[in-house]
């Protein structure tokens, strides 16, 4: 395949914003309505529309998630060429960079761009406190009805941030958690990037809930554009220096 005029179709966020940050989003030939690319949308992350995706004419087309494996697979029984990534950690989220570069036909920037990454996050873990007695308990909340922790790398980088994370282990799935459970955490902070909202959630619907946290009573009630932590793309890591800003504004913005 010829890596300068491959033809790609993006059905995943992620996907779409690695290739940009690789220099390669001038390859995108298609992408979904959840995607920000100039170019033809063809349908839904979870409902492409396969005939918009066989008009595209694409050398390859780009899936992530568990969530997404029926759609990769029916590409795939279509004549397809797929390269579906399902990273559920942190590690895993930073290879794949290198993973798709590798799949594009640009594995030297793919490498780069996860090795910058780590980089990234090395500066941060300098920056921020190894001791736990300092690092605040975050409650990450991914959907409001009902209320719904973040799991997969979100654990992982709220540690990356100098923070705790006691209600989802790294990898899990994001759950549903009841009010006992998170007031036994008792969050310093409670961070809200409710999927598909952006920027724009809204932070009353924390405070006007009927918990005792000590986030609430400190007005430690964040909202984070949700792709900064809900995307495995190169996004993750600018949210995790968000999280780190806002758990340790002295340290990390001083």
């Amino acid at each position: 395949m010829d890596a300068e005029n491959q033809r790609v179709v993006s059905l995943a966020p992620s996907a779409t914003a690695t290739l940009q940050a690789l220099g390669a989003g001038d390859r995108l030939v298609g992408r979904t309505f959840h995607c920000d690319a100039d170019c033809p949308p063809v349908g839904g992350w979870l409902n492409p529309d396969y005939e918009a995706v066989a008009d595209r004419e694409p050398d390859l087309v780009l899936t992530a998630d568990d969530l997404q494996a029926d759609v990769a697979t029916e590409l795939d029984e279509r004549g397809h060429e797929v390269f579906h990534a399902a990273p559920a950690t942190l590690a895993e989220v930073i290879d794949s960079f290198a993973d798709l570069g590798a799949a594009v036909g640009l594995p030297d920037e793919g490498t780069a761009l996860a090795e910058r990454a780590r980089n990234r996050l090395d500066r941060v873990a300098r920056l921020t406190p190894d001791a736990e007695s300092e690092q605040p308990t975050a409650y990450c909340e991914e959907w409001s009805e009902p209320p719904m922790a973040a799991g997969n790398w979100v654990p992982e980088a709220v540690a990356a941030a100098g923070g705790r994370y006691p209600l989802v282990d790294p990898g899990e799935r994001s759950r549903e958690v009841s009010v006992a459970e998170v007031e036994a955490a008792a969050p310093d902070h409670v961070v809200l990037h409710v999927c598909g909202h952006g920027a724009g959630a809204d932070p009353t619907t924390i405070s006007e809930r009927d918990w005792t946290l000590p986030a609430i009573e400190r007005g430690n009630v964040h909202v984070v554009d949700d792709s900064l932590l809900n995307q495995p793309s190169p996004h993750l890591v600018e949210g995790i220096e968000t999280l780190a800003s806002l758990f340790h504004p002295d340290a990390v913005d001083g």
